[in-house]
């Protein structure tokens, strides 16, 4: 069994500890908070058979084999590096960091350790994502020509980490970054972003709504907001047909939409599974196996250098990526 600390009390960790219960690989050992007190409570609560009153005291248990760092997105960088330097594995929250050159310089040093390092898109992990890619791989939808995106919903709780811009919050970084993963596994790399994005009182933005241009040529669009009702979705726009996707990101009623463009629609099944469990097995095969685990190194970097050219063409003109 992976022994796993996690790093933080975040309300994610949840769905990480309901999927440990269940994995055959991944067993849940400690929590560390920057409080004793809220990490004992906080263990004693979900079974958690050790607490720490701060996140070196988890590096530094020799109990733990690998550390899922789920602090605020401006912490990510930070504990992943030390994580990484007392020779734990790590599973980093998306996103990692919008820097690509700090991503990079993270995975080297995994490398360089022995050590697995993977970013935490679950969503990549479901079958449906897998069908969709082949899908459009068989032709499905003809030749891909756009690649549509959304995700959404209402954050009022004030204080919130993601509001805070010395925490790289905002609504890009928090669900935008759904997004931006899907048009980069269906359409590649992009050329070119452009970006147009709405504040809030704390200078993060709420909401969003981009372009990314592909050779081909593809296009990709996407929104994402905080001040928006709760929406998802996914749309792969082809030549011949169009995939539609009504829950692309968590996979609870998974399933695709295959609408021809004769008006006949065709609806594909895949397999209901927890992602969080198939992210944390990737994880544990990964260490185990010695196989790169699903979101690797090009995988994260490239991740990295889309958001980070998206949040400098926010409201500014044509932003190259390359």
């Amino acid at each position: 069994m992976l022994r796993l600390g996690l790093l933080s009390t975040a309300r994610i960790n949840d769905a990480i500890i309901s999927a440990a219960a269940t994995s055959e690989g991944v067993e849940v050992v400690a929590v560390a908070s920057r409080d004793a007190d809220r990490a004992a409570a906080y263990a004693a609560e979900r079974s958690i058979p050790r607490s720490h009153g701060s996140y070196q005291e988890l590096l530094d248990d020799d109990g733990v084999d690998a550390v899922y760092v789920s602090t605020p997105n401006g912490l990510h960088v930070q504990w992943a590096r030390r994580a990484l330097e007392a020779g734990r594995h790590v599973l980093c929250e998306k996103p990692v960091d919008a820097d690509p050159e700090v991503v990079d310089g993270l995975y080297a040093l995994a490398a360089q350790r022995g050590l697995v390092m993977t970013e935490a898109f679950m969503w990549r992990h479901l079958p449906q994502t897998a069908l969709l890619c082949d899908l459009l791989a068989q032709g499905a939808a003809g030749e891909l020509r756009l690649v549509e995106s959304w995700f959404s919903f209402t954050l009022t709780r004030a204080g919130d980490p993601r509001f805070d811009p010395d925490q790289q919050g905002g609504a890009l970084m928090d669900v935008g970054c759904y997004c931006v993963s899907a048009a980069r596994l269906l359409a590649g790399e992009p050329d070119s972003v452009t970006a147009q994005a709405v504040l809030g009182p704390t200078g993060v933005d709420i909401r969003v709504a981009a372009t990314l241009g592909f050779s081909g040529p593809v296009l990709a669009t996407l929104d994402c907001g905080f001040d928006l009702p709760e929406r998802y979705g996914l749309r792969v726009v082809g030549s011949e047909a169009t995939l539609e996707v009504d829950d692309p990101w968590f996979g609870v009623q998974p399933g695709i939409r295959v609408r021809a463009a004769d008006g006949s629609v065709e609806e594909m099944e895949a397999p209901a599974v927890d992602p969080y469990r198939a992210q944390l097995d990737d994880l544990a095969g990964a260490v185990s196996g010695g196989h790169a685990p699903r979101i690797g190194r090009a995988e994260a970097v490239g991740q990295a250098r889309t958001l980070q050219a998206l949040r400098r063409a926010m409201n500014h003109d044509e932003e190259d990526v390359r």
